[in-house]
């Protein structure tokens, strides 16, 4: 082991090789459930070549490793497993160029997304990912996990936006593929194989992001809703006449929703009386005043057909960000409440209600106590489970119990937060043996030692 610590430290320089009492708190876990648990050392490069040279060391030593960001993953990725050293990306921060032409933005993994955010602001331009966890995500595990966020409909997921990376093997092989062109039909597409492998097949060290034109204006409104029928409805009629401006469709059951004014008290209920389900919608435009009249319309289109029963459109900023306080509510919540089990899934968007309703009875019949919140993006099959109760030991339970029934209605165990640790025994619900062998056909050809964020998604 010494002689381990030495080779590090001759790459990294002591105070880069932590271990014991130098180790944060924050390294033994991410934001999910996974059991928390000290690295034996946390390790911290802050340049590509010495992040190869430490995963040279690593494989060489058949040390495994696990790749930590900034740590808001739900599904125990980076969370430290036994034997394991943590790889820290947080010291490979920073935006390297940004081409307002081709528009462009190359960084290096360790960047809070927020960072980036606000670079391509300066120019004019929008890097179109968003996420709650916008200040302390990194990038590199954002395009990890292909990261999804509020606004899929329009621009996709994470994978969407990743023109180039760079990423670095087990054996410590650099592989640099930082394409700065939509279009690259030269060959197989390599970023693709560690765009949402979860740092399993290769470590993202930087990356090439498709920025956006900044849209000049855009419109928020909180409706109320009878039914899940009508949702789909209005969906529907959005897609169709709000076309490419609509970015954001975020739907609350009423369980939901009442819960999180009750923990923040600084917000009021905008309506007067309670409704079973509430949609939050985004339109962007570029021309002002008519981009406003033509949202508002469409809103009265669809109160006329009976499908909204009520809507408060934001009149200003301050507005718009107290509806989406109220969406991403589900932090106080989960600060304050017993969780069990809190589930990021996909179903087809026509299943979802009876998802949900089934999902209840069996809660309901075999626990007490049980308190179930359903929330999402919809639009994009994104639905989110979050189960409290007063009695931990029921979790495991109450998860098993969850993703049987998406098996069951077809959908996937994960839908923007990957599979980590918490729902690989799950995967063969979503995956077919044919998938889950080719997973592991390509794991052992790049990673012939399994050092790399062992026993994570297979």
């Amino acid at each position: 082991m010494d002689n381990l610590v030495d080779a590090f430290e001759r790459v990294l320089g002591r105070p880069n090789v932590l271990f014991g009492k130098e180790i944060s708190a924050r390294h033994f876990s991410d934001w999910s459930l996974a059991p928390a648990l000290a690295p034996d050392f946390l390790l911290r490069p802050n340049s590509t070549e010495k992040l190869s040279k430490i995963l040279s060391i690593c494989n060489s030593r058949n040390q495994p490793v696990v790749v930590q960001g900034g740590m808001t993953g739900l599904a125990g990725g980076a969370t430290p497993q036994s034997r394991e050293v943590a790889i820290s990306l947080e010291l490979m921060s920073g935006v390297q160029e940004i081409d307002p032409v081709g528009m462009t933005l190359s960084a290096f993994a360790g960047t809070p997304l927020q960072v980036l955010q606000e670079a391509a602001m300066q120019y004019n331009l929008v890097l179109p990912l968003d996420l709650a966890a916008r200040g302390s995500c990194s990038i590199g595990g954002n395009i990890a996990t292909n990261a999804g966020g509020t606004e899929v409909l329009r621009y996709g997921m994470a994978r969407s936006l990743v023109l180039g990376l760079e990423a670095v093997l087990a054996d410590g092989t650099i592989v640099n593929s930082m394409n700065k062109m939509v279009k690259n039909n030269s060959g197989y597409d390599l970023k693709q194989l560690f765009i949402g492998s979860e740092g399993t097949l290769g470590i993202i060290s930087r990356a090439v992001l498709q920025l956006q034109p900044q849209f000049q204006a855009t419109h928020t409104a909180l409706c109320a809703l009878n039914d899940y029928q009508s949702i789909i409805e209005v969906l529907n009629a959005f897609k169709r006449c709000l076309g490419g401006g609509l970015t954001g469709f975020e739907v609350m059951w009423a369980g939901y929703y009442r819960r999180v004014l009750e923990v923040l008290p600084s917000l009021d209920d905008p309506f007067g009386h309670q409704h079973p389900f509430y949609l939050l919608v985004e339109y962007k435009g570029n021309r002002v005043e008519e981009s406003a009249e033509w949202f508002a319309s469409q809103l009265y289109h669809q109160m006329e057909a009976g499908f909204l029963v009520d809507v408060l459109v934001a009149k200003s900023q301050q507005d718009a960000q107290k509806f989406w306080r109220i969406r991403d509510g589900i932090g106080e919540l989960l600060n304050l409440k017993g969780v069990v089990s809190n589930q990021d899934i996909s179903l087809p968007i026509h299943l979802i209600e009876d998802f949900s309703q089934e999902l209840l009875m069996e809660l309901d019949d075999n626990y007490e106590g049980i308190d179930a919140l359903f929330f999402g993006h919809i639009a994009d099959n994104n639905l989110h489970t979050v189960v409290f109760s007063d009695r931990a030991e029921d979790g495991r339970a109450i998860e098993r119990d969850i993703m049987e029934l998406i098996g069951k209605f077809g959908g996937a165990i994960t839908a923007e937060h990957g599979v980590g640790v918490l729902k690989k025994d799950y995967l063969s619900l979503s995956r077919n043996d044919a998938e889950i062998a080719l997973m592991r056909t390509l794991k052992q050809a790049l990673d012939p030692g399994n050092i790399l964020n062992r026993g994570r998604v297979i």
